[in-house]
């Protein structure tokens, strides 16, 4: 999951950011609203958590704008500004939740699930399920033919999008926005030694490969080879 943080106070970004990643979410960070608002518009992200007193660009106003274009990212306001008119006022731009500072990560944490789940972004359940592979989303762990897979936070992102698009092409593209922030170098083979640990995993000592390499195009996970 693809979380943009869009924070002027570097301390509090940092301090969401190092706890977004301990739990697996790829994390992008933007210092003021402008900046806020490009990545928003020209990146996908399953959620944005906004402080709304921003340099350059108002909170507020990034989300009306992002609103007004039909952008449904969900959002999470994180502010200091906790009258309940403000509460309003955000709701009625377009917010999803609003939480006030000071806030415990914990709480943030649990309202972010609570939408991500919510959202159409993630289907319901707490496992996929392919051609006897199996991906449990709450322990992050694969499992083949009753073979317990070990995953790293990278490995379980690829695969879970891999699942989620099964027998479906998925693009170089599409697994640098989920799994890494929008700096990576699109030209590293970073994602070519992942998928090769990946499905080292997933396809040794097994009968049937089921990630396969498609060309000039990207990969996918399918029965039968390409």
């Amino acid at each position: 999951m693809r979380v943009l943080v869009v924070e002027d106070e570097l301390k509090v970004a940092n301090f969401i950011k190092k706890g977004l990643l301990e739990n697996n979410f790829t994390v992008d960070i933007a210092p003021d609203g402008e900046e806020g608002l490009f990545l928003a518009q020209n990146e996908n992200y399953d959620l944005i958590v906004l402080d709304l007193l921003l340099p350059k660009l108002d909170g507020l106003e990034l989300l009306k704008k992002l609103r007004k274009e039909g952008k449904d990212t969900p959002v999470i306001c994180l502010t200091a500004k906790g009258g309940i008119s403000d509460k309003i006022e955000g709701f009625n731009a377009g917010t999803d939740d609003y939480l006030v500072k000071p806030f415990r990560f914990a709480e943030l944490l649990a309202r972010i699930r609570a939408i991500l789940k919510r959202s159409k972004r993630t289907p319901e359940g707490a496992e996929l399920k392919y051609a006897g592979l199996i991906l449990n989303r709450h322990t992050r762990h694969a499992e083949r033919n009753g073979r317990i897979i070990i995953l790293t936070s990278k490995e379980y992102s690829i695969l879970e999008l891999l699942m989620l698009n099964k027998e479906q092409v998925v693009t170089r593209t599409m697994i640098t926005e989920t799994a890494w922030d929008y700096n990576f170098d699109l030209m590293s083979n970073v994602v070519d030694v992942h998928i090769r640990r990946l499905r080292e995993k997933i396809d040794r000592r097994e009968k049937k490969s089921l990630i396969h390499t498609v060309r000039g195009m990207g990969y996918v996970l399918k029965e039968t080879s390409i």
